[in-house]
């Protein structure tokens, strides 16, 4: 019989509080029984093994980083969407490590993400509507704003920006800025 209490949303949620914690790839499922006082055993009731665990972290964290996008998007358009996303994206990562590295995973079976991942990118083609580009410039678009915030936000938390003077906000803010000039002027086929 299952322990009372445990439900696959607990473990999810716990699973990704302990990834900003210890890191994503730390996390085992004997390290989650531990946090609940159980044998990993019985955890097996409620999720399939480490992977299955995984791909549920991968998936409540898409989904809080696209509720913390939208409501950052509401009501802005053009440089000013581009910005809150960008920063509702920078902070996520910051915030919640862990969860930030489970969205960057590859899966074998992504249908579990499928949904709060297509979510994630028709708000990242939401802000390029603004921008008015079409196939494939915005499809270019969209792996250029992921590419630059994942490098920016992968480096900072790494500390690669630690060693020069310069504020890493205001190289971000310069960043944006940039960003938004290439997207106002994009090269034409």
């Amino acid at each position: 019989m299952a322990r009372a209490g445990l439900t696959a949303e607990r473990l999810t949620q716990a699973a990704a509080e302990l990834a900003d914690e210890i890191g994503f790839p730390n996390v085992t499922v004997s390290a989650l029984a531990r946090r609940f006082g159980v044998q990993p055993a019985a955890l097996y009731a409620h999720v399939k093994d480490i992977q299955d665990l995984r791909v549920r972290v991968a998936a409540l964290a898409l989904t809080e980083l696209a509720d913390r996008a939208a409501g950052a998007l509401a009501g802005r358009a053009g440089k000013d969407a581009l910005a809150a996303f960008a920063n509702a994206y920078r902070d996520y990562a910051k915030e919640h490590p862990g969860r930030y590295a489970a969205c960057q995973m590859e899966l074998d079976d992504e249908t579990a993400i499928v949904g709060p991942a297509r979510r994630h990118a028709e708000m990242t083609r939401a802000i390029l509507r603004g921008y008015d580009l079409p196939e494939p410039a915005e499809t270019d678009a969209v792996r250029m704003l992921h590419g630059t915030f994942h490098g920016y936000v992968s480096l900072e938390t790494a500390g690669g920006f630690r060693r020069h003077e310069r504020d890493v906000d205001a190289s971000w803010s310069r960043a944006l800025d940039a960003l938004d000039l290439v997207l106002r002027n994009w090269p034409s086929a």
